[in-house]
């Protein structure tokens, strides 16, 4: 495809979360400062919630490769589970061997057992949950009840909740006040702001070892933000289209025409052609 062209050793824009291309920006920063800060102190329950596309489950790669070694890590990437399918996921992280018949009074028995084990060796142990907005309300109580698991001194389990924002509203529900409760820290993803949309695509550039990362004019950059909204994952999907387009035209840049192309390519970019087509249409070259 466009890899030669371009001087590039791999794709720069894949929607697979992958931390060697990770932008610091403004928002994940904050939010990863905030999971270090709450780790530290040993706080219950944290929510992270973003939109789709915002980078959650980037940030939550980015945490799980911070934290310092002594602390045991347990990730749950899909929670549709019910309460015993979600510690019995928890306990083979755990690297826990339950018998397959076991009830969830003896799940949570072992899950304490081992939970005190690793606060008596100094270890903290932290449960990360992607999507968690699609946990049912009877495995969120199961959570709650989870962390009542302490010693004298601190909780023996951090858990901290990724999801889009139908976490919020089913965290709001009467039945889920008591775990709403429990929530310490909590921080919302935002998208890129206009003046990191262009060292966001030079990065990425750069990562896939790009020779010059100014591939894209500042009108194509500008295009690509409005339609993106400055959300990671449209923007990545556009960025990768415009760059297909400027090969297939022998380009040696993506150029504002190619960008708005790309954007226009699918039902996100159909759906805000009306807003701001006008304004770009105007610039485009006739």
């Amino acid at each position: 495809m466009y890899l030669a062209h371009f001087g590039l050793r791999e794709f720069p824009f894949g929607i697979t979360p992958d931390t060697a291309f990770s932008f610091d920006t403004r928002a994940h920063r904050a939010a990863l400062n905030t999971l270090l800060v709450a780790g530290a102190q040993d706080e219950g329950f944290v929510k992270i919630v973003g939109e789709v596309g915002t980078g959650k489950t980037l940030l939550c790669r980015r945490l799980l490769a911070e934290v310092p070694r002594a602390v045991r890590t347990a990730y749950i990437p899909n929670p549709w589970l019910d309460p015993r399918g979600l510690l019995l996921a928890l306990a083979a992280e755990l690297r826990l061997r339950p018998p397959p018949d076991a009830s969830e009074y003896e799940l949570l028995k072992r899950l304490n057992r081992a939970l005190l084990r690793h606060a008596k060796a100094g270890r903290r142990v932290l449960l990360c949950m992607d999507e968690a907005q699609a946990l049912p309300l009877e495995s969120l109580e199961a959570l709650r009840l989870l962390s009542n698991l302490e010693s004298e001194k601190r909780k023996l389990i951090q858990v901290v909740l990724f999801g889009q924002p139908e976490l919020d509203r089913k965290l709001g529900l009467y039945q889920a006040r008591q775990l709403r409760s429990r929530i310490a820290f909590s921080c919302r993803l935002s998208g890129l702001s206009g003046d990191e949309i262009g060292a966001y695509l030079a990065h990425r550039l750069g990562v896939a070892g790009a020779a010059r990362t100014d591939l894209f004019t500042r009108q194509a950059q500008a295009v690509l933000a409005a339609f993106s909204r400055g959300v990671p994952r449209p923007l990545n999907i556009m960025a990768h289209k415009a760059l297909m387009l400027a090969y297939g035209a022998g380009a040696p840049r993506v150029t504002l025409r190619h960008a708005w192309l790309a954007a226009r390519d699918g039902e996100s970019g159909a759906g805000l052609a009306a807003g701001v087509g006008g304004l770009l249409r105007a610039c485009l070259p006739r």
